[in-house]
């Protein structure tokens, strides 16, 4: 039994739906199995939920926002309890790091790790809420006026997260939805949703009402579409891919609800030479580089996937890059000493292989990896070597899109003003770095980079109380930060008058 008394899921039964406050399976009895991706075999089975599991927790969280207590819960209340959701996920560490390790395929101490960041999340917001104000006062210019701007949750959230980092990218949104007073229907990746439906069952644990978070698992393409689309919802908030992405904006159209976007990047990595004068400048900047394109096997939204380097240092850099890339030790996530493990699925391992027989297709130089590893230990597994494409250019496809796999390419500069209009040739504008030993050119290129975040001789750091998201085609929106929760409220002008009186505009019938 939980917090409130109901009966925990029965995961014989695939019973991975969860409708107010109770775990159903699909209302088909259809299921899917989830695949081990370092060896191709199943280790679970979830419900496969579709349009009408979808109709029935968003009217679910619907009743919870109209007539429920949440939404008017003190704001003390709403941040104990993702308090105590925070200590939950520490208590369950271990275990929910090795899920996401097997689901998603990364290696266990990023799984750790990851867990560990949406403890975070949960907590910032908690302080963030906590330590508002009741709003913000506007000054009328008379003292018998007393005005305010206030926020209120927005109401029904739809979220809708993808399979890269499903437990992170689920508290990213749950967490702000969850402190502005709303509820929501999730609708994890159907490859990897194990994680997020331990995460609901936590939430359950630590006191959340009944009908405040549902989840139905299940494909985009029915359930994603149908809580687009739901004249019910409210807000739909997406991480995903661009073309899924804009199918959503299209479906919540109709309805007018809000929409937030997060749909990924093509990221530059820019090395001045100057950052790499000595040796202690060269070796961080290589590892840093390696860390940009291959953590997670490169399947991520931020990944430093394209090197812009100053040609002066091109063939030491790449060089050295090249030859410890092709030590990188892969193998399943969860064993000792393994540093990258397979891609998330069959399908992402073909469309990896074909990215890079089109790069070396249009002239791209293969510096290290391009091919599967040998070895029985791989044998079934969705493996690719990390791979370095030299002499890369604008005009191939492996430059231009997001491929959510381990290769990296090189471009060259000879001036700072082209370096920036490289790093700014992409319809994306997610992310990007810049390193560079003097002060003011960190400054000069950081300000003009035309994307969300942008490292100074780091890559990937980010922080739960700093907006992220993009530019152009990565997106609509912030998450995390204060934006990150303005997403999920609606502003409130309230203007008091404190000494009505007649206006006497229309004179014709006035009392005398």
């Amino acid at each position: 039994m939980n917090r409130n008394g109901k009966a925990k899921r029965d995961v014989s039964a695939q019973q991975t739906i969860h409708v107010g406050g109770e775990w159903r399976a699909a209302a088909s009895g259809a299921a899917r199995e989830i695949l081990d991706p370092a060896d191709a075999t199943v280790f679970a089975s979830v419900a496969e939920g579709g349009a009408k599991d979808a109709d029935a927790a968003v009217a679910a969280a619907r009743t919870a926002f109209d007539q429920g207590e949440w939404p008017r819960t003190p704001v003390a209340e709403r941040a104990a309890v993702l308090r105590r959701v925070a200590d939950l996920l520490q208590r369950n560490r271990e275990a929910l790091g090795q899920l996401e390790s097997r689901d998603a395929g990364k290696t266990v101490e990023e799984g750790r790790i990851d867990v560990d960041c949406v403890s975070d999340a949960f907590r910032y917001f908690a302080d963030l809420v906590m330590n508002e104000s009741g709003g913000r006062v506007v000054d009328a210019g008379s003292t018998d006026v007393h005005s305010t701007v206030v926020h209120e949750p927005v109401g029904v959230c739809a979220l809708i997260t993808p399979w890269n980092y499903p437990l992170l990218q689920a508290s990213w949104k749950i967490a702000p939805a969850l402190a502005a007073g709303n509820t929501f229907v999730i609708k994890p990746s159907e490859i990897t949703p194990l994680t997020t439906v331990e995460l609901i069952q936590l939430l359950e644990e630590a006191g959340l009402p009944a009908g405040v978070a549902n989840i139905v698992t299940g494909p985009g393409d029915t359930v994603g579409a149908r809580l687009a689309e739901h004249p019910d919802v409210d807000l739909v908030s997406f991480t995903g891919g661009l073309t899924s992405g804009t199918k959503v904006m299209r479906a919540a159209a109709d309805s007018v609800k809000k929409v937030a976007l997060e749909l990924g990047g093509k990221n530059p990595n820019v090395v001045f030479a100057d950052a790499c004068d000595s040796d202690d400048g060269f070796d961080t900047a290589v590892d840093q580089a390696l860390n940009a394109a291959f953590i997670h096997s490169g399947q991520v939204c931020s990944a430093g996937s394209r090197l812009i380097i100053e040609e002066s240092l091109r063939e030491r850099f790449v060089g050295e890059l090249a030859r410890r890339a092709e030590g990188i030790r892969l193998g399943r996530g969860t064993d000792e000493g393994v540093e990258c493990g397979p891609l998330v699925s069959a399908r992402q391992l073909a469309r990896t292989e074909d990215y890079v027989a089109s790069a070396l297709a249009d002239g791209a130089v293969l510096r290290s990896g391009g091919l599967r590893p040998d070895g029985d230990e791989y044998a079934g597994g969705y493996f690719y070597r990390p791979t370095v494409l030299d002499q890369c250019h604008r005009g191939m496809r492996v430059v231009r899109e997001e491929i959510f796999g381990p290769v990296l390419t090189v471009e060259t500069f000879r001036t700072e003003d082209e370096a920036v209009a490289l790093a700014n040739d992409t319809e994306y504008g997610l992310a990007g770095a810049v390193w560079t030993s003097d002060p003011g050119r960190a400054r000069r290129v950081a300000g003009r980079l035309r994307h969300g975040t942008v490292w100074i001789n780091d890559f990937h750091p980010y922080l739960p109380q700093a907006e992220w998201g993009g530019f152009g085609k990565s997106g609509i929106g912030r998450e995390l930060g204060p934006a990150g929760l303005a997403e999920y409220r609606e502003a409130k002008h309230i203007y008091q008058n404190l000494a009505p009186r007649p206006v006497r505009w229309f004179k014709g019938m006035s009392q005398g």
